[in-house]
């Protein structure tokens, strides 16, 4: 049942990552990786079955909602999960918008 807005004691903005913001350009995650990373946890973090199917439940639209700049790879097993990374056109403009993903431009030498 909705609530009203001054049962709360405070609200906060509604803000989610870009991909390039999220992903490592050259890595490609599952869902409950995804996951995690929505959460400011590191991929492999471990979350018990509970909290991991709230996680899941957020990362899924996020994922829909960020369709374009994301591309998708087949399971690397018959009954394995799909895995998903960063477009490499929205790397491209998040650099020209100086939004790359966090350590993206962290040196692998190329200057």
């Amino acid at each position: 049942m909705p609530e009203p807005k001054s049962t709360f004691d405070a609200t906060y903005p509604c803000e989610f990552y870009e991909p390039a913001e999220l992903f490592e350009p050259d890595l490609m995650y599952t869902v409950p990786e995804i996951a995690r990373l929505l959460q400011g946890l590191e991929p492999d973090a471990q979350v018990d079955a509970d909290t991991e199917a709230v996680l899941i439940d957020w990362a899924i639209p996020w994922v829909m909602s960020h369709a374009e700049d994301m591309v998708i790879a087949e399971p690397l097993s018959e009954d394995g999960p799909g895995y998903y990374g960063v477009a490499e056109h929205a790397v491209d403009e998040g650099d020209a918008n100086g939004e790359a993903a966090a350590g993206a431009d962290a040196g692998d030498g190329d200057a």
